[in-house]
């Protein structure tokens, strides 16, 4: 990951089998705004805001896609973290696109 100030980078890949679809970038919007930084997300050449459903949608991102994510502002390094965690994760999807539930940590 790259940083400036209130400035994180991190290139991750989609690792669930359905790719980017609707309830993985729900869960992607949904986790990006709880974070006070803008969120970009850079795909193909195209800048997509993280914090909106419809741009993420667009991305029709299929596994194996490389996403550069990028945040702004005063939680910019917590943001990408979390948000490369969730896509690390595989959006907490299994093979079938079926939801596991996450474990709350200790």
């Amino acid at each position: 990951m790259s940083q400036d100030a209130n400035v994180a980078r991190r290139e991750v890949e989609v690792k669930n089998v359905l790719g980017l679809h609707l309830r993985p970038a729900l869960k992607f919007v949904e986790l990006a705004g709880k974070h006070q930084s803008e969120i970009r997300v850079h795909y193909n050449g195209n800048e997509f805001n993280g914090k909106s459903i419809l741009e993420l949608t667009s991305l029709a991102a299929e596994c194996g896609a490389r996403l550069d994510l990028e945040a702004r502002g005063p939680d910019a390094v917590e943001a990408v973290e979390a948000l490369a965690e969730l896509v690390s994760a595989r959006f907490h999807e299994d093979d079938n696109g079926e939801e596991i539930p996450v474990q709350p940590s200790a």
